[in-house]
């Protein structure tokens, strides 16, 4: 990587001309990133140096910016978090007059993703705060040689005795409620009494308790909750299935593909949930001119397409040539209706159907929210399903190891015994 990492004095000497971004790990393509600093003394005249930082996991971004009052120029958070922050007033509005309007790119982002973003907010026009980046849904990343595609159908497979100690679960508190609710409240959805959206949003503790009472009668089936290394536990083979987002599958089917193990990725009938990413100007930001560049940069399709090769997720820009990258009938055999995403043209897209759902999927799903004053509930109930859990498989495990380390300690003695004895002899 080219851009520069320089020490906290430096970012003091000259912040005019220094871009502080704060972006998840391997999330964008190096040469789009090490060739800004030239795009934007072409645009402005101007000089800029890249100050470039990742996170691993959301809070600990916003903690840096809520509590150390870091002053990161542009960031990169989930959606729940953008909808955070808005709340806490931790966002500036990106000042988009500043660019030239034939050189503007903001309306590449498909409509789809503006509207969803508007679910945000009731009370500000959330756009003004935040600008897509990537997005993608949760399903299951399943071993098609254990595992029947008919089988997870439903989100009702973490409860089926035959995945005993074979699934892996999403360490993602969020993300698991938010889908497994939805299972939970099936029948009340099919009988129109509830909406798909109005389970995610609004979050009581009724609901909570339902998916606790499911999360815990599915622990048995569960292998181990985990952050990233699922997937790599299926490209391996040794694992049947993992709850995971669209993005990780991808990377995971074409990881396994090379060792000979076939993997595949499915969205349950019940409907899930569409995650964002998206660019945000933090309140402490310094150079919020270079900031509203470098995301009008990022909305350029060349950019999107270099960036969706590079990392395997999905970009918000829905640009023809976007459309054109993606559409290849020499690879995928069914067409997919994509027209929520790339228009009313679009609906027959040869398009991969693991990272581009379908529009009868995309129906199903519900934008993932902060959960407010209900988190701390939230976070109780994922302790308590957490807690005690431990497959057959797992405490097997935990058996034979201690049963290993007992024998060893045990023989250690007994040779320390037998040496002391022969030293005795010996004098």
């Amino acid at each position: 990587m080219l851009v520069a990492l320089m020490s906290l004095s430096s970012f003091a000497a000259d912040r005019a001309h220094t871009l502080k971004v704060y972006n998840w790990a391997d999330y964008i393509d190096e040469d789009v990133l090490n060739a800004f600093p030239a795009w934007y003394k072409e645009m402005t005249g101007e000089d800029v140096e890249i100050i470039y930082q990742t996170f691993d996991i959301n809070e600990s971004m916003l903690t840096e910016i809520e509590v150390g009052h870091e002053d990161y120029d542009v960031i990169c958070p989930s959606e729940y978090i953008i909808e955070r922050m808005l709340k806490a007033n931790l966002l500036k509005k990106i000042d988009k007059n500043i660019i030239p309007a034939e050189q503007q790119n903001f309306d590449n982002v498909a409509p789809f993703v503006v509207d969803k973003f508007q679910q945000m907010s009731e009370t500000e026009n959330v756009s003004d705060y935040t600008v897509g980046y990537m997005w993608g849904t949760t399903g299951f990343i399943y071993n098609p040689k254990f595992v029947d595609r008919e089988d997870l159908r439903s989100w009702g497979a973490i409860l089926d005795p035959k995945f005993e100690g074979r699934i892996y679960m999403k360490d993602a508190f969020r993300d698991v409620y938010s889908v497994i609710v939805l299972y939970a409240y099936r029948e009340e959805i099919e009988r129109g009494e509830v909406t798909r959206d109005d389970l995610v949003r609004d979050i009581t503790p009724e609901r909570i308790a339902r998916v606790e009472e499911i999360l815990t009668a599915a622990k048995a089936n569960i292998a181990g909750w985990e952050v990233d290394f699922g997937k790599e536990e299926m490209t391996k083979g040794k694992t049947w299935m993992n709850l995971s987002w669209s993005g990780d599958a991808q990377w995971a089917i074409d990881e396994a593909a090379e060792m000979g193990i076939e993997l595949d990725y499915v969205v349950p009938e019940e409907g899930s949930n569409v995650w964002f990413d998206g660019w945000c100007i933090p309140k402490y930001a310094v150079n919020t001119k270079a900031a509203t560049w470098w995301i009008n940069y990022m909305c350029l399709p060349e950019n999107a397409i270099k960036n969706m090769d590079f990392i395997g997720y999905v970009s918000v820009i829905a640009t023809p040539e976007v459309r054109a990258w993606v559409d290849d009938r020499q690879t995928w055999s069914q067409p997919l209706d994509l027209s929520y995403f790339f228009g009313e043209t679009a609906l027959a897209v040869y398009a991969n159907p693991v990272l581009y759902a379908d529009k009868t999927i995309i129906d199903r799903c519900a934008l993932m929210h902060d959960a407010g004053d209900m988190n701390e509930e939230l976070v109780k109930m994922w302790n308590r399903v957490k807690g005690d859990n431990l497959s057959p498989l797992m405490l097997g495990i935990i058996v034979v190891v201690v049963i290993a380390i007992a024998l060893f300690i045990a023989m250690h003695f007994i040779n320390e015994r037998k040496q002391r004895k022969l030293q005795r002899k010996r004098k």
